[in-house]
């Protein structure tokens, strides 16, 4: 049996490379951590979802706009790299009506666990490789759409008196250049006047989504383009506006429409804490739905005809918030539209709506 005396003792040479070595392994496996938690793939099929995956990845750990802004001036490729989906399908459109802010908060309301039954079909069945949505908070010119081309968008507060925890919430998203640029061509073959602006998401956009695509349990991995709807209320206007974009439906893009069905912010100081419907309420949510489910041939007049209604100026003192479905009625070609569910609360309507369909197994 050798003794101590018979082992050889490692060279300092020896010693060196083995913590090199052992360095070397504990930054692979680090390295290796980071690729799985951010979705770094090395797959073909994974190509084209990396840099997106990255900049969701990045804004989870950090929170910030710089962080997911680093990756895109390291790598060639950029969020409007979109991934491309297998599904041949022509997309539905969706209008949602989006509440107020505080709709992110009363869990218990209806309308919180509709939008996040309509999310998760969208994320489930729809799987588009990018969304393009019109909201009511966002009016440009009175003959001109502007488009956001930002890659990295910020959230807008565009609300007052709520409380601060308010002005602090987060919905992690992506632009997309090369989206906003199929817009913006599609726009101007339509022979509509258009323009790429950068900008942050309004609520009617960041707020319904976050109910609809929770950040944790149903999030909504694709870019997010916004466009402007016209600074008119003029529903012919808008109903080619959605008429022009409808061909992007082709390309897996999904197109939703954010507003609200009836909105009337002046009377809720006589409907606060009851929700018995007013009766303009009632009559016009019922004749929304009447002129969207029309047949696609009457559907467009019988939309024209709803702003021209007694009731009209009641159920909306602005047309603001009604002229999103009148985008996606005209974006919805020949598909039918359905209304998925409908809530009459004082002097407001949840009325969801879907055009076209998504499959026998549709979660509604």
């Amino acid at each position: 049996m050798s003794s101590s005396a018979d082992t050889p003792h490692p060279s300092t040479s020896d010693q060196r490379t083995s913590r090199k070595l052992v360095i070397l392994s504990l930054a692979s496996l680090l390295v290796a951590i980071l690729l799985a938690a951010f979705g770094y793939g090395f797959s073909a099929e994974n190509t084209n979802t990396n840099t997106t995956a990255k900049l969701f990845g990045f804004r989870r750990l950090f929170g910030t706009q710089s962080a997911a802004a680093a990756v895109l001036k390291r790598d060639s490729s950029t969020s409007s790299a979109i991934p491309k989906s297998g599904n041949t399908m022509r997309t539905p459109v969706y209008f949602l009506s989006h509440g107020g802010p505080n709709i992110m908060y009363e869990r218990d309301h209806p309308a919180y666990s509709k939008l996040g039954e309509i999310g998760r079909e969208i994320t489930t069945k729809v799987k588009p490789r990018a969304v393009v949505v019109f909201s009511a908070h966002w009016q440009a010119g009175r003959d001109t759409i502007q488009v956001n081309t930002a890659e990295m968008t910020d959230l807008i507060y565009d609300f007052y008196g709520f409380p601060s925890h308010y002005y602090k919430e987060k919905f992690p998203n992506v632009g997309s250049k090369e989206v906003a640029n199929k817009v913006l061509d599609a726009l101007k073959e339509a022979g509509i006047k258009a323009e790429g602006v950068k900008r942050g998401l309004d609520h009617g956009v960041w707020a319904g989504f976050k109910c609809a695509f929770d950040p944790d349990s149903n999030p909504l991995k694709v870019p997010i383009v916004q466009v402007s709807l016209f600074n008119t209320e003029d529903s012919a206007q808008h109903y080619r506006l959605g008429q022009a974009v409808s061909k992007l439906r082709d390309e897996n893009i999904l197109i939703i429409v954010s507003g609200m069905a009836v909105h009337n912010l002046r009377d809720l100081q006589f409907t606060w804490g009851n929700p018995k419907p007013m009766p303009y309420t009632t009559s016009f949510d019922e004749a929304l739905k009447d002129a969207v489910t029309k047949p696609p041939a009457e559907r467009e007049q019988a939309m024209i005809d709803l702003l021209e209604r007694p009731d009209a100026r009641q159920a909306h003192p602005s047309f603001d918030h009604l002229l999103p479905i009148h985008i996606g009625a005209g974006a919805a070609g020949d598909d039918l539209g359905k209304r998925l569910w409908t809530l009459k609360e004082g002097s407001m309507s949840w009325a969801q709506y879907r055009f076209g369909d998504v499959g026998d197994n549709s979660l509604l």
